[in-house]
């Protein structure tokens, strides 16, 4: 089997490409090539199998089709510009998560001769726009209130028609805020949800740029990686012409994301938290979902954390060699 993985330089596409050589298979087949592509060399992992790492903007025109050529089994599509950066350059935005996703889908499709890859497709919850239910379930609409959600939902649609002509076998989750997020923060609005954790627990203090009231929706990254995987290997007959999925998550204020911290490491970690409010994150937040009903694809099978003392404790776990720094 080969597997390709677009976006494989950032957090969540290292993470899935190490969990894949790791194991050595996906689905119960035996890995025998792994393609990591991304704007930037990727890392590439020790694997008893070919590694190649690849580096070019897959939005050029024919780049697409130059990657896919040999025809993997598996396709992720994690690569994106993330939704800070998405909203302050609309033509970066644009042609990176609309164009570059149409031009990937559309040099699958062209190489016709039988050729139907399952591709995972990395969606979000900035799908959805305000006004919101206390809980947003799978009837819910799509009306995204920032370009990166619009990005996101019209790629959505391409998977969705993709799939059904039998273009390619295609999945799609919407990922809730990945938290905590390791390394330097990004440029995404909702960095501030790992930073209040993760700055913290490694001695340095940390900025919360919203009201400790703001409520948010989480899963780890673990928990991200094993939604790909799912994803990757779940019987799609079983998800049906419905090919994207709300991600299951907790859903946290920030005064309980801090509580929780307070429940895991102590005060004095807490107390590195100072709270500057940002009116530019705040007007962001304000059009965020809260809270999800993700019963559909609990029902296929999907599963997060059960608690944010949860997620903290896999950050120590995967992050801080599983003991919190003294």
């Amino acid at each position: 089997m080969q597997i390709l993985i677009f976006g494989a330089a950032g957090m969540v596409g290292r993470k899935l490409a190490d969990r894949l050589v790791q194991e050595g298979q996906l689905g119960g087949t035996a890995i025998s090539r792994l393609i990591l592509h991304d704007v930037e060399t990727p890392f590439r992992p020790d694997a008893p199998f070919p590694v190649d790492t690849l580096t070019s903007d897959f939005s050029a025109p024919g780049e697409a089709e130059r990657l896919v050529a040999n025809r993997p089994d598996v396709i992720f599509h994690l690569a994106a510009i993330v939704s800070g950066e998405a909203e302050a350059d609309l033509e970066k935005g644009y042609r990176i998560n609309l164009d570059g996703t149409r031009f990937l889908f559309d040099a699958i499709r062209l190489i016709g001769d039988g050729y139907c890859p399952r591709l995972v497709f990395t969606s979000s919850i900035a799908v959805f726009g305000a006004p919101f239910p206390e809980a947003i379930g799978d009837e819910f609409f799509l009306t995204p209130l920032t370009s990166y959600g619009t990005q996101k939902a019209i790629g959505e649609l391409l998977l969705a028609d993709y799939s059904r002509r039998g273009f390619f076998d295609g999945v799609g989750i919407r990922l809730p805020t990945i938290c905590v997020r390791p390394g330097r923060p990004n440029k995404a609005a909702s960095g501030f949800f790992s930073s209040i954790i993760r700055e913290p627990l490694n001695g340095q203090e940390a900025v919360l740029p919203v009201p400790l009231d703001v409520r948010h929706s989480h899963a780890s990254p673990r928990s991200a990686v094993n939604f790909l995987i799912h994803a990757a290997t779940l019987d799609t007959a079983e998800v049906g012409p419905r090919r994207n999925l709300t991600m299951p998550s907790v859903s946290v204020t920030v005064a309980e994301q801090i509580d929780a911290m307070r429940r895991v490491a102590g005060e004095r970690f807490a107390a590195r938290i100072r709270q500057e409010l940002d009116p530019t994150i705040i007007r962001f937040v304000e059009g965020w979902p809260r809270r999800f009903d993700a019963r559909r694809a609990e029902s296929l099978g999907f599963r997060a954390e059960a608690s944010f003392d949860e997620i903290i404790f896999v950050y120590i776990e995967d992050e801080l060699g599983g003991s919190i720094p003294a």
